[in-house]
């Protein structure tokens, strides 16, 4: 991999910071009580910002900078940045479980905290993922005054109300044909099932769930749920697709109803398919109504995109993954197409491949190099009344 950092650091025009090291500060503390971290290349800086948003984290986890998420197999994103001369800034949120609105603030508020620490960068670029890729898309879209371009990594930017739905429908569906396996009210599971939920899961569900006698069942609430699998590795992969679906809605669903001050999920007048009997599976699967409050909270600008983009956003996603349907950028695609900004501003680097954020760290240069690109090819124009547009550089 490090030939293919220099190489790109070549390209890019940053091969002298090529070979620097990260220096962290102590980590802070941001006045929401997140804790934020800022790294810079002991090498020459070039005077831009890039921000890490950090993905999903199981509410009831403590508050605190995912480790888990800045070092993967073979790289870590602050050595990786640094490497190219950017300074490096991520943080923890406020809170764990549903943290989109109170990331999106606290992002903000980090790039103030960068500037007051290191001065102010020439520009700022936002990667997120997951979670954090929602978060970046929300961001790009409403504060191109801040962020000069971004990248949305397998994030749920398509419909977030329709991301609730796919784990609450998963849940529903569970019940219907594995009714009793997993105990207490599927909608708002007791606080002691959830303390152990990762014990009963490997104990109880995986091992019944898998269990050969039951595979027709098991196939069958795959498809209704639209669960993604590598072909290759069904069983596995299904399980995993299982593993991720059960576990945000048991472990996070309650979270999500306070964060959003209401139940989220409705599927009332939803009409399950795939079955063997579809008329029968719609007949006993559990229904349950949302929340007025939560329905407005999730269409609000909080939450939901626009597509309306005056800075690039370059979106990476896995086809078949299975916590962040593929379809949202279907969906994104869309709305940037009415917005006049699909590959204007906004292209979508898609990745055959299964599970979650699964990209290599040539996939992840690769899209930063594809932002920066997109960046150097768009020139500001300010108006008289203070308006900001953007042109193709000729």
């Amino acid at each position: 991999m490090s030939r293919f950092v220099l190489a790109l650091a070549l390209t890019l025009g940053f091969a002298s910071a090529a070979s620097a090291a990260s220096v962290c500060d102590p980590d802070g503390l941001q006045a929401s009580g997140s804790v934020y971290r800022i790294c810079m290349p002991s090498g020459p800086y070039n005077g831009m910002l890039v921000v890490w948003a950090h993905g999903f984290q199981d509410a009831g986890e403590p508050v605190g900078i995912p480790e888990d998420q800045l070092c993967f197999d073979d790289f870590c994103i602050p050595t990786l940045i640094n490497d190219l001369g950017f300074a490096f800034a991520t943080n923890s949120y406020s809170k764990t479980g549903l943290a989109i609105r109170q990331g999106k603030d606290d992002i903000l508020d980090l790039v103030q905290l960068f500037a007051q620490q290191k001065g102010q960068p020439q520009k700022v670029f936002l990667v997120g993922a997951s979670e954090g890729g929602l978060i970046t898309a929300l961001s790009v879209e409403q504060h191109p005054d801040i962020f000069s371009a971004g990248i949305a990594a397998c994030g749920p930017i398509g419909d977030f109300r329709q991301q609730i739905n796919y784990f609450g429908d998963a849940r529903a569906t569970f019940q219907a044909f594995f009714p009793g396996l997993i105990p207490g009210d599927p909608f708002h599971p007791p606080q002691a099932l959830i303390d152990v939920w990762e014990q009963y899961y490997e104990l109880v569900v995986k091992p019944i769930a898998l269990h050969p006698a039951n595979r027709a069942r098991l196939d069958q609430w795959a498809a209704v749920a639209r669960l993604p699998y590598d072909a290759a590795n069904y069983l596995t992969t299904i399980e995993v697709s299982m593993k991720d679906a059960l576990r945000y809605s048991v472990v996070n669903i309650n979270d999500a109803a306070v964060t959003l001050g209401g139940f989220p999920f409705d599927n009332m007048t939803r009409s399950y398919t795939g079955s063997s009997n579809n008329v029968l599976l719609n007949q006993v699967v559990p229904r349950v109504a949302a929340d007025a409050a939560a329905l407005n909270e999730m269409a609000s600008a909080r939450y939901t995109t626009t597509g309306v983009l005056v800075r690039p956003l370059i979106t990476l996603h896995t086809r078949r993954d299975q916590q962040v349907p593929y379809w949202h950028e279907l969906l994104y695609q869309l709305k940037t197409f009415a917005s006049g900004a699909l590959f204007t501003r906004h292209l979508n680097l898609a990745i055959d491949r299964f599970e979650h954020c699964n990209f290599t760290a040539e996939e992840v240069l690769f899209s930063f190099a594809v932002m920066l690109a997109y960046d150097d090819s768009l020139a500001q124009v300010a108006a008289p009344d203070g308006t900001l547009s953007v042109t193709r550089k000729q």
